[in-house]
């Protein structure tokens, strides 16, 4: 029965226990898988890394900290891509999501993430799938320089009522909540002309009780810790240079042949984590996923990025080159793209894209 959901995974990049094992791998996943894709173009034309990049209306997936200390007053936004166009047709990603300033120091946020594909068994499909995120986020500076978000989110897996071998099969739902952080400070110089930024930031998301789709099994939602940092600089005040980094583990337990990862209680499984690999210290490294990239704007009209996305060989193997642009039209709206670029002959991320549309009103403070 676990097959109809091995090729779910496989469709959303992700490995669930029974394919693992199968393979002779270690790769630890959670379900929907599609809680973990970067929706929008501009942190995926950086190599999927956001966590500490300028506050725009996508903080709602990266890091909704940064909604309090966002400069505009609105902002609003919509995200579009197909999904492993090189392997199959018809599976998209869509992203949508607002928020508004509540005075200097707060900010709360709405979003909704679908994701819609095909549960397979065996040769054929089965049903049509989908999966739903919708989310509510409130953030507050708690600081001059920091601020927390806390989100809260529904989630609906539908692989489809239906019966395989006797085993009934449902969707899956549950909630779960992100906790995020964000610490930013603006340098200015004596030229007006110029400034230099630092920020940093950390989010736990995805953290709630597990998803059950009766027969087709109970697991772990993608519980993810991420950290990242980032400078940038303004010349001359037509010239933006920024550059960001991101380090994301999955907070789940690795699998192993010898007991089913996804029975383990909740908390527990998320705190053994850390220290669950086969191999030890060394395989825990492993997990361990690298998202850099940087931006380039000129007069805050036009903005280049590139990337990179690199797992371990042994913890998934996605490694991929990302490229991006980006357009702000009328001081309120932008548009942007975004492509991956396999380090790999063959990889099914290849053809893969993103399109991003927003429109932000109102100075903020």
């Amino acid at each position: 029965m676990k097959a109809t959901l091995v090729i779910v995974c496989f469709c959303t990049l992700a490995y669930a226990e029974t394919f693992a094992q199968l393979g002779g791998l270690s790769i630890p996943s959670g379900q929907p898988g599609s809680l973990t894709i970067a929706p929008d173009a501009r942190s995926a034309g950086m190599g999927e890394a956001g966590i500490a990049s300028s506050a725009d209306a996508n903080a709602t997936f990266w890091n909704a900290a940064k909604l309090s200390v966002a400069d505009r007053e609105i902002g609003v936004s919509a995200s579009y891509g197909p999904w492993l166009k090189s392997l199959v047709d018809g599976v998209w990603l869509g992203y949508a999501s607002a928020y508004k300033k509540l005075g200097e120091k707060q900010a709360v946020g709405l979003a909704v993430q679908y994701f819609d594909y095909e549960a397979y068994y065996g040769s054929g499909p089965i049903a049509n799938a989908s999966d739903v995120a919708l989310s509510g986020m409130y953030s507050r500076q708690l600081g001059q320089h920091f601020a927390m978000g806390l989100t809260l989110k529904y989630i609906s897996s539908n692989i489809g009522n239906t019966v395989i071998n006797r085993v009934s099969v449902h969707p899956g739902r549950t909630v779960a909540g992100d906790i995020s952080a964000f610490y930013h400070k603006r340098l200015k110089s004596e030229n007006a002309d110029e400034d230099f930024n630092w920020s940093v930031g950390a989010v736990l998301s995805n953290l709630g009780s597990k998803v059950n789709y009766g027969g087709g099994g109970e697991y772990f939602l993608p519980t993810t810790l991420k950290v990242g940092g980032g400078v940038s600089y303004t010349a001359s005040g037509k010239h933006k240079l920024g550059v960001i980094a991101d380090l994301s583990k999955l907070m789940v337990p690795t699998p192993n042949n010898l007991q089913n990862s996804n029975a383990k209680p909740l908390i527990k499984g998320v705190i053994q984590s850390f220290s669950d690999a086969p191999g030890g210290f060394r395989e825990e490294m492993q997990e361990i996923a690298l998202s850099m990239g940087a931006e380039y704007w000129y007069n805050n009209l036009i903005a280049i990025r590139g990337g990179y996305h690199g797992e371990n060989k042994n913890k998934g193997n996605q490694r991929f080159l990302t490229a991006g642009a980006g357009f702000r039209l009328l001081k309120n709206y932008t548009a942007d793209v975004s492509y991956a670029i396999p380090v790999t002959k063959g990889a099914p991320i290849t053809r893969t894209f993103r399109v991003s549309l927003g429109a932000y009103f109102g100075n903020a403070g």
